[in-house]
């Protein structure tokens, strides 16, 4: 029955990529009748694959492959869906608009702010950034505390290379001097002090095996440090995943239960943890759908690698599908999870 729901799934994203006209409002409407089923009374069909349920032998898989195909892409197209500000960098996760947002940019400002509470960073902390994107997170960070550090480790090139302008920049807190920018794979990378706080934001949905994860972490760890993770979770028995997503989004990503991180506790323990609603992530689409629509006279000539047309409507489609998912069930089942942990 799994197999059934993603091919069907995956028959109506291939009509659609190829050319198949369906009115946002019905392609709403079909996932927000369907998802609540699913959701309430059939979870273990949302999880089309054996991988998803258990873990890999690798923290990350398909990361080369899954740095082609979604976050190294042509920065200007990046920098206008998803917003690029002073201090608010493009920032490719959950903007929070509970706490009164009105645009984009206050709702990333309001969710760092309080990832900030949430981690009780002091003045002074050294501070590794797991998967730091283009380092919006430490930039904004770095603005309010002068005497943080920051190390950020990332995958991208094409991030990096963002970051690395940015640290030419006088008027970026990425040259300050108190950030330093490591491009490299987390496992191999040699670190001559640990830190006292972990922070990372929207990366274990491309981690296969949060116990080896964990492990590391605590090894990075000062012995009375603290590490925050943010990640998209799932209020259901099992974890979960999409066949669109991990054909032409993200090769080998799967959404945790909101149980996951906590039951893992041989080398971490988690202290605290808390359910984001998914209407924040639900918004945050829709206003990267509206604002990767009115780009489109400006980015259509750049290279994806294909047909624009076809790069134009797969990437539609994946906004207005997670979009919507988040949304339904009014964001009790599908949406962000705060985890703190400290030395088990």
């Amino acid at each position: 029955m799994a197999s059934l729901l993603n091919s069907v799934q995956m028959g109506l994203a291939e009509a659609y990529i190829n050319g198949l006209e369906i009115p946002d409002s019905l392609f709403r409407n079909l996932i927000n009748q369907s998802m609540p089923t699913l959701f309430k009374s059939w979870p273990q069909l949302l999880a089309p694959y054996e991988w998803v349920l258990n873990e890999s032998d690798e923290i990350a898989e398909s990361s080369q492959e899954l740095m082609e195909i979604q976050y190294d892409r042509p920065q200007i197209l990046l920098n206008h869906m998803l917003g690029d500000w002073e201090p608010i960098y493009p920032k490719y996760s959950m903007g929070l608009w509970d706490n009164g947002a009105h645009n984009l940019e206050e709702s990333q400002k309001h969710h760092i702010d309080q990832m900030i509470e949430r981690l009780e960073i002091e003045d002074g902390d050294h501070i590794l950034d797991f998967g730091c994107g283009w380092g919006c997170v430490a930039n904004t960070i770095l603005s309010k505390f002068p005497n943080v550090r920051f190390t950020g480790v990332n995958l991208s090139h094409l991030q990096c290379e963002y970051m690395r302008q940015k640290m030419k920049d006088p008027r970026s807190q990425l040259s300050s001097g108190r950030f330093q920018l490591v491009e490299g794979d987390l496992n191999k990378v040699p670190f001559t002090e640990k830190f006292d706080k972990i922070i990372t934001v929207g990366v274990l949905c491309h981690v296969g095996n949060l116990t080896a994860l964990l492990q590391r972490f605590s090894q990075l760890l000062n012995s009375n440090g603290k590490a925050l993770i943010h990640i998209i979770t799932v209020r259901i028995p099992n974890n979960m995943s999409s066949g669109f997503t991990h054909k032409y989004i993200f090769p080998h990503g799967r959404y945790w239960n909101h149980d996951a991180i906590p039951s893992r506790n041989k080398d971490m323990k988690t202290i605290d943890r808390w359910y984001i609603n998914g209407n924040n992530y639900h918004k945050t689409l829709t206003e990267w759908l509206t604002r990767f629509d009115e780009s489109q006279h400006l980015v259509s000539g750049l290279d994806y690698g294909m047909d624009y047309a076809r790069f134009r409507r797969i990437w539609r489609f994946y906004l207005l599908l997670l979009g919507t998912i988040f949304a339904s069930c009014d964001g009790e089942f599908n949406g962000n999870g705060n985890y703190l942990l400290t030395h088990a």
